[in-house]
């Protein structure tokens, strides 16, 4: 790569994600939550707040629907998640955050906070919210699974 070519844009995005995702997990780690991975926080990550079908974590973590399985049993044992009835689909489960996982979401959005405060204080508060914005427009064209306004 030469000096003039500049890191794609992606690269830059992924870097600071995944910088953030390492200090959450940390921050997790440090409160005691010793036994959460990386993998089984990306899939907990994408459970709605009533709960979230199997099949549709597997499909938006982008992993095969036997190795979300495996994550979720885990969780489960873990005591982070649990799986009820979906009450649209008796036949149906939901996976649902259960009370070990509300505590560890706790300590993931307070380091969060200090996450963006630090990026805020970094970049000033006006690119911040430019770049904020910035990301919150290109959902519309990245992200399927964007609720539509």
């Amino acid at each position: 790569m030469g000096m003039a070519e500049e890191i794609h844009v992606g690269v830059l995005m992924f870097t600071a994600y995944r910088s953030a995702e390492n200090r959450i997990i940390d921050a997790a780690r440090r409160a005691g939550y010793t036994d959460l991975t990386v993998p089984q926080a990306r899939i907990a990550a994408r459970i709605g707040p009533h709960g979230t079908r199997l099949t549709e974590l597997a499909e938006q973590a982008q992993v095969a629907k036997q190795t979300a399985t495996v994550l979720v049993d885990r969780l489960e044992r873990a005591g982070y998640v649990e799986r009820v009835v979906d009450p649209t689909d008796a036949r149906a489960r939901l996976v649902r955050i259960a009370a070990r996982g509300a505590e560890v979401i706790a300590v993931a959005r307070a380091e969060e906070a200090r996450i963006e405060a630090e990026w805020s204080e970094h970049l000033g508060r006006r690119r911040m919210q430019q770049l904020r914005e910035a990301l919150t427009m290109l959902r519309e064209i990245t992200d399927p699974y964007a609720a539509p306004d």
